[in-house]
């Protein structure tokens, strides 16, 4: 189901596409859930960070407390996630040098101090 779900629903199968159906016809909660996660990949995979409070809002109004704890928490940082699903640039290359920087540290705990450390980074 989650797959069916995820999927674009031109990439599913004509007895996938049947049975999802289906299972949405049966259940009016996961219908609604559906409809949300398609139009936040649709903003997501279009760059349409703009449509994000119209989506906060249908959110908001239907009776889906998984969902509502998410919009919560992207309400908490609308601007940054309006630039995210908006913007070309990302910080990827900067969670990867982080990442990095994390491994080393922790295959050094309690073996040395900073200068150690700022070396076999520096050197990396």
């Amino acid at each position: 189901m989650t797959r069916w779900i995820l999927s674009r629903p031109e990439s599913l199968t004509e007895i996938e596409q049947l049975r999802l159906k289906a299972v949405l016809d049966d259940c009016p909660e996961l219908d609604a859930l559906t409809g949300h996660v398609r139009s936040f990949a649709q903003m997501l995979t279009e760059r349409q960070g703009e449509r994000l409070p119209q989506w906060l809002q249908a959110v908001r109004q239907d009776d889906l407390p998984s969902l509502h704890s998410l919009a919560a928490g992207i309400g908490r940082d609308r601007d940054a996630v309006i630039a995210g699903l908006t913007l070309p640039w990302g910080s990827g290359v900067v969670e990867g040098h982080v990442s990095r920087i994390k491994m080393l540290k922790r295959q050094m705990f309690g073996r040395a101090g900073f200068s150690l450390l700022r070396k076999r980074v520096l050197l990396a």
